[in-house]
């Protein structure tokens, strides 16, 4: 059965997954629509939330769009570091007025997701964190599913590739959200320029998506020009008006003078976001615990986005975060085509051609 296959792409732009909120059925599908491919995030959501986000893009569009899901990975938080934590949070806790979460270690219903996916069959299911078992890689692209899955080294690509990946997704240093690295120990620090030239020379058989920093169509040129087949942006995207970006969220997003850094604070796993008062107070003494972390910080940051703290929930964003506007989806996907045509092209004049 052929699987779905980037040159299908009107346009080589995708929309990353953006799980916690700014994901919705109306981006994907408004991505879609146009000619770029659209996703879908399943992190933190049950099969069902999702089932029906799968339904809700179909009721729109019948284009093409991906669903991406965390890869069960990783070991369980030293308990004894996690209950040191909820010991710093616990003045937050007060502050707002809110319990903490129960820490807990659970793989995000992983196993009832990819059944989910496999019966679903939408045209990309991609993976953060871990390389998925062969059999699970197999039966999704027995389906007719592409299969993609994250990287941030060329390690994680060599092995990803050997897995049998119909794309890579290669995250640089400079993405905002969740660091994609299988090792949470050991993060990939490399920035996107570098490392997907270093992976295309690595895995020169397997299509690139190139992720991180990517927030115009310059960006996107660049990235094509440096080997990928396509660009994936997400900060770009979160100002848009079907994500489900929170106010507090998009205001930060819109202030150019922020900045961003790299944190365990909200969810015991490396992630970039815009530094605010709960970033700086408790980055230092955050643990590797990740979901853990995450369960515990949860109904702290659900109470302070119901009041509209940006201090004290997680900002994430790339670091090219303040050139995002505030366009509809599709308007989005037409103008950075457009303007990395213009870029293409007088670069192509000043190489001599």
């Amino acid at each position: 059965m052929t699987r779905f296959a980037l040159d299908r792409l009107a346009y080589p732009i995708v929309q990353a997954p953006l799980a916690g909120g700014p994901s919705t059925p109306a981006l994907a599908a408004a991505v879609s629509a146009v000619g770029g491919l659209g996703f879908l995030a399943t992190g933190y959501k049950t099969p069902e939330a999702v089932e029906a986000d799968v339904d809700a893009v179909r009721e729109i569009t019948s284009a093409p769009f991906g669903v991406n899901v965390f890869a069960a990975g990783g070991v369980p938080a030293e308990p004894a570091e996690v209950d040191r934590y909820a010991g710093a949070l616990q003045g937050e806790s007060d502050r707002l007025g809110v319990a903490l979460g129960v820490p807990r270690f659970d793989d995000d219903e992983f196993v009832a997701k990819v059944e989910l996916l496999r019966r679903l069959r939408p045209a990309v299911v991609s993976f953060t964190f871990a390389i998925p078992d062969a059999a699970t890689i197999a039966s999704l692209q027995a389906g007719g599913i592409a299969v993609w899955i994250t990287i941030t080294t060329v390690a994680e690509a060599k092995a990803a590739a050997d897995a049998g990946a119909d794309a890579l997704v290669v995250q640089g240093f400079e993405a905002g959200g969740h660091r994609g690295t299988f090792d949470d120990a050991a993060p990939g620090d490399v920035g996107l320029l570098p490392l997907l030239q270093l992976v295309a020379a690595a895995t020169p058989a397997v299509p690139l998506v190139a992720a991180g920093g990517v927030a115009t169509g310059a960006g996107v040129a660049a990235v094509l020009a440096a080997g990928a087949a396509a660009a994936q942006l997400g900060s770009a995207f979160m100002l848009t008006p079907e994500a489900g970006t929170s106010q507090p969220h998009r205001t930060a997003l819109a202030e150019p003078a922020t900045t961003t850094a790299l944190t365990r604070a909200f969810s015991g796993r490396t992630a970039r976001g815009i530094v605010n008062r709960f970033l700086r107070d408790h980055d230092a003494e955050a643990p590797r615990g990740y979901p853990e972390v995450h369960h515990m910080t949860a109904p702290l940051r659900a109470a302070a986005r119901e009041r509209g703290d940006a201090d004290a929930i997680n900002l994430w964003a790339g670091q090219a975060h303040a050139l995002a506007e505030p366009l509809p989806a599709g308007e989005l996907v037409e103008r950075l085509a457009a303007d990395a045509r213009t870029a293409l092209r007088a670069a192509v004049e000043r190489t001599g051609a």
